[in-house]
């Protein structure tokens, strides 16, 4: 099913046939290496598992002009999460948003500044989010820059907040508010 498409991008929920692609990207070390972490390749029993849930979160397929190249999920907040990332309002409706570009020829291309930008679009109106939220790690120097282009700010650094590559990582809880 089609989520949104503008000039470049589609997003689309992610189809059965996908899993493919997945574990393409998510097996390919350099992609590895910001999402999931390099000791975990997926193969197609753990993309099944990890992807294929049956739950709040909507899985995508990015593709840019017609090309798959990457994931975006998005998902309203649970309640441990909102309590996690201290917001204490249950009236605002907040979302959060996990993405990679698994074709590492359309890194450092603009393109997932396109892609973060649309999405928030989408969130703010079609889902009427009124804050968007992710939790990059402090490492991440690149992924961090494109989303403060794209309006999200530092909210709060969460201490061994994300084990990756057998490490408890440090993240930045970003936040990006429809209300300012």
């Amino acid at each position: 099913m089609l989520i949104y498409t503008t000039e470049e991008l589609t997003v689309r929920e992610l189809e059965k046939t996908d899993e493919v692609l997945l574990v393409t990207w998510l097996s390919n070390p350099v992609v590895l290496k910001y999402y999931e972490g390099r000791d975990r390749p997926h193969d197609l029993d753990l993309v099944r598992e990890h992807f294929y849930k049956n739950d709040s979160v909507t899985r995508c397929i990015i593709e840019f002009e017609g090309k798959p190249i990457g994931f975006i999920q998005f998902y309203p907040l649970d309640e441990e999460s909102r309590n996690e990332y201290g917001y204490i309002n249950p009236d605002e409706k907040i979302y959060g948003t996990d993405q990679f570009i698994g074709e590492i020829n359309y890194w450092n291309q603009g393109v997932g500044k396109k892609l973060v930008t649309s999405m928030t679009g989408y969130l703010i109106n079609h889902k009427h989010a009124d804050k968007i939220v992710m939790d990059p790690q402090t490492w991440n120097l690149r992924a961090i820059a494109c989303y403060e282009k794209c309006g999200f700010k530092k909210i709060k650094l969460m201490k061994e907040h994300e084990s990756h590559e057998g490490q408890l990582r440090d993240c930045w809880l970003i936040e990006y508010s429809a209300l300012e």
